[in-house]
């Protein structure tokens, strides 16, 4: 455990990631690869998760408030939103709010499954409030004009993800029973492509294989936002680094609005994404706005 700590400028860039909870961990591990050299900051809102249970108004007057203490707080140099809700909903409020911050959002990867699949049979796995979404039907309308679309709704797969990587073992048949309605077996045309619309489904990523009724590429958006911060950032003066195995990576900082210190097998898998606890001295993150009760 450490105490937050503001971290010196350098030649390497600082890079804040975002998320309701812990899937944007999976986001985290690409950015780590384009970017070894950066210092990283990962804040997860851990108060309002999950956060699919809270109204849009609400939901994004919250995550206002939250941003804009993390960037007070840790002066970002870029910040990356690994959540499709929080993306889809707040990201045009806090470029509005932030002018001088770069941000990259995440967003349903429907344009490459729908150019991949040979099948032209996809689905698209999200939580229920993105399946819902009018962006999620105007991606589909745009790029996915030529394909049958799927989409599929879960309103467990996150958590069950994120009780996986606290330690927990979560049922199989629990999975299957989310991911199976992906699966359309359409007189032998079958579903080849998953796009997998929230950043937690990936920390599921082998138990997905394994459970899948027969083989499907899972589309996962992270590499694509990786490829993308590291451009912005190069854009702004920060030169590419080229990773070598000699090349010591920082350890990073995760914050939890909470508050609560990680149990030791969260705590396990963070040191293996060089991220420690940090408590932050600022005020706490599920103060900025009102609480999921008072919205509801």
């Amino acid at each position: 455990m450490a105490t937050l700590k503001r971290i010196a400028m350098s030649s390497a860039p600082k890079i804040l990631v975002f998320d309701s909870g812990l899937g944007g961990l999976t986001v985290h591990a690409e950015l780590v690869k384009a970017r070894p050299d950066a210092s990283f900051i990962y804040a997860a809102d851990d108060s309002a998760f999950p956060i699919g249970e809270w109204p849009g108004r609400q939901l994004t007057v919250r995550m206002a408030g939250v941003m804009a203490a993390l960037i007070a707080a840790t002066t970002p140099d870029i910040v990356v939103i690994a959540c499709n809700t929080a993306s889809t909903l707040a990201l045009p409020v806090f470029r509005a709010a932030h002018p001088q911050t770069p941000f990259v959002g995440t967003v349903p990867a429907i344009k490459p499954a729908a150019l991949a699949s040979r099948s032209k049979l996809i689905s698209v796995l999200a939580t229920p409030g993105t399946v819902a979404r009018d962006y999620t039907q105007s991606l589909i309308r745009e790029f996915a004009g030529d394909c049958s679309v799927n989409l599929v709704g879960s309103a467990r797969l996150a958590s069950l993800a994120e009780d996986q990587l606290k330690g927990g073992m979560p049922d199989d048949a629990a999975i299957a029973q989310e991911i199976m309605p992906c699966f359309i077996d359409d007189h032998g045309r079958r579903t080849d492509h998953v796009v997998l619309a929230c950043t937690h489904y990936p920390l599921l990523g082998e138990t997905l294989e394994r459970l899948s009724p027969w083989r499907v590429d899972w589309v996962d958006p992270a590499p694509a936002i990786a490829r993308r911060a590291d451009h912005l950032l190069t854009e702004q003066g920060f030169p590419r680094h080229r990773h070598s195995d000699h090349h010591k990576i920082e350890t990073g900082q995760a914050l939890f609005s909470s508050g609560a210190a990680p149990n030791p097998a969260l705590a396990r898998a963070l040191a293996k994404r060089h991220l420690e606890f940090a408590v932050w001295s600022g005020p706490p993150l599920d103060s900025c706005t009102e609480g999921r009760d008072a919205a509801q």
